[in-house]
């Protein structure tokens, strides 16, 4: 994640490639439909959205967004797997049924990494929210206060293996923490319950997160990155925590169905990245808090995988067993 965000800063995932090849040249012809797997309503839901009418814009064909929740993920992307490779069936997702899922289920029905990757949407990092009344004010209180009080603390996420669940348990694992895992079905779900007090705290975007925080309906205590948060710049890093190095975050990407077209894939690669650098989107990223990110699909495909390494590494160290 710092790396990809590194990227970013310098502008070079922003970069489109070049021109798709003549055998795109027809497309888009009728509409396009991409299923997003959560809920609508969360972060990944919200960007694709702004995404779809961008492309609306520019190409005349209308863009319906489709929300498959469920199995963190996996209905979605078993949908997507499925269809057509013709480049009007798109998936919208979060890390779990690109990276992570093949580690934490036995069996899938599709192949994560026979999809082919787009474009990662937006990068965002991930923040440690707790409910409103909950007795810390700090990040250091409240990693005293769970030590004092093992497997009391309940934390949210928005299902098994998305990016909320695991970064709890790298937290548990480096601050030798105990705290008791209540999976959501998305992010709508799980924050309702932070702002009504029946889970204690979750680690969640910031985009998702700074609205409860700035609203007085739940607090951060502490960013999951290497630098105060230009937004926030009263709330420490977890480093300045004492949670050395913890770093976390997500993204949001757009994949086809296995065996689309290079130049299917090239021609959505390049109108997604004129859409992310429109001074249209680019304020609306900045409003919500989001980063846009972009960058080839070559570049977006390396991305995964890597991604895909880091999330298996910690599964095998903290010996989480597949369902």
């Amino acid at each position: 994640m710092r790396q990809f965000l590194a990227l970013i800063a310098a502008g070079v995932l922003l970069a489109a490639p070049a021109g798709a090849q003549d055998g795109a040249a027809n497309y888009p012809s009728k509409p396009i439909k991409i299923i997003v797997c959560v809920p609508a309503g969360g972060g990944v839901d919200t960007v694709t959205r702004i995404i779809g009418e961008g492309l609306r814009k520019r190409w005349g064909q209308p863009v319906v967004i489709e929300n498959r929740a469920g199995a963190a993920g996996n209905i979605g992307a078993e949908a997507v797997f499925t269809a057509e490779p013709d480049g009007y069936t798109l998936l919208a997702a979060q890390p779990a049924p690109l990276t992570i899922n093949p580690m934490l289920y036995k069996k899938l029905s599709f192949d994560p990494a026979a999809f082919e990757p787009v474009a990662i949407m937006t990068a965002i990092p991930n923040v440690l929210l707790v409910r409103q009344n909950l007795p810390v004010r700090t990040a250091q209180e409240f990693i005293t206060y769970a030590k004092a009080n093992p497997s009391k603390l309940n934390y949210a996420s928005q299902g098994i293996g998305t990016t909320s669940h695991l970064t709890t348990e790298l937290f548990q694992k480096v601050t030798g923490t105990k705290l008791v895992h209540v999976p959501y079905k998305g992010t709508s779900p799980a924050l309702n319950d932070i702002v009504a007090g029946h889970v204690d705290f979750i680690f969640m975007e910031l985009a998702a997160a700074i609205g409860l925080h700035n609203g007085g309906k739940a607090r951060i205590l502490a960013v999951a990155t290497a630098k105060r948060i230009l937004a926030l710049p009263e709330i420490p890093t977890l480093d300045e925590a004492g949670v050395k190095k913890f770093e976390s975050g997500t993204w949001n990407a757009i994949a086809a169905p296995p065996k689309t077209p290079a130049a299917i894939v090239a021609k959505l690669n390049a109108a997604i990245n004129e859409v992310l650098k429109s001074p249209d989107v680019q304020a609306h990223f900045q409003q919500l808090n989001l980063q846009a990110a972009g960058g080839t699909a070559a570049a977006s495909a390396a991305f995964i995988k890597q991604e895909t390494q880091v999330w298996g590494d910690l599964i095998r160290s903290v010996g989480i067993a597949p369902q």
